[in-house]
């Protein structure tokens, strides 16, 4: 009985030991919004200039028109970084003027939207150097995708059922900030989902069997309900 109970205990021992690796595995390779890469003080210098200049077409808050908050900032970020946030709003902004703020100022105002969308300050201002490769993802890890989601997807095309094509052998979708393949897909490793294609136009019965590209927008997180294609290209005849 003795031997049995160590001999479990060592069992114990190892799959608490692989649980933990694997938990430590699934985390964020590099920094993200939840280690504080803004200040406190850097988010108040920005409320001025944005009651100034931003106030007029957008919201701090979930709510209102063009909100920079909440489910619509999800939706536009998720699994994109700071940086990129960074430089959209030095792009775009204000409406028609984008570029026309100083440099300092629209690292304030990324500082102000992280602030208000609840990510905690630290000891760090944002800059374009400090928050290139930060990750805005969810507290407990990157998850799905949203719904609404532009993406591109590579599979493999399975026969048509009733009334939609489906992908097999498919690749977690991937955020896109436009639509159509690139050379990759034809090479990329092929993952084990099965996506629904909804709304295709084209005719695809000559594909069946082979690789293709889809872009397209997500329904529902992950595209559980499948993807609204707005592109789909063979990218290699074999699959996988």
């Amino acid at each position: 009985m003795r031997w049995m109970l160590r001999a479990m205990g060592v069992l114990f021992l190892g799959w608490l030991a692989t649980t933990l690796v694997t938990a430590q595995d699934a985390k964020p390779t590099g920094p993200t919004v939840w280690d504080g890469v803004f200040t406190d003080a850097q988010a108040d210098r920005a409320t001025g200039i944005f009651s100034q200049s931003c106030e007029r077409c957008h919201t701090l808050t979930s709510e209102g028109t063009r909100p920079l908050s909440g489910d619509k900032f999800w939706e536009g970020y998720t699994q994109k970084t700071v940086g990129d946030l960074l430089n959209f709003v030095k792009t775009n902004m204000p409406n028609g003027q984008g570029g026309s703020l100083p440099g300092p100022t629209y690292n304030d105002l990324v500082a102000l939207i992280l602030k208000s969308n609840g990510f905690p300050a630290g000891k760090t201002e944002v800059t374009p150097e400090t928050v290139a490769n930060v990750q805005i993802i969810p507290k407990d890890g990157p998850g799905e995708l949203p719904n609404n989601t532009l993406v591109r997807v590579v599979g493999c095309l399975a026969p048509k059922s009733g009334s939609d094509w489906t992908l097999t052998s498919a690749t977690t979708p991937q955020r896109i900030d436009k639509t159509g393949p690139v050379p990759e897909d034809a090479t990329r490793p092929l993952g084990d989902r099965t996506v629904t294609l909804k709304f295709v136009l084209n005719r695809l019965d000559t594909f069946v069997g082979q690789r293709m590209a889809v872009t397209g927008i997500l329904i529902g997180a992950g595209g559980v309900n499948g993807v609204n294609v707005a592109t789909v290209n063979r990218v290699a005849e074999a699959c996988p």
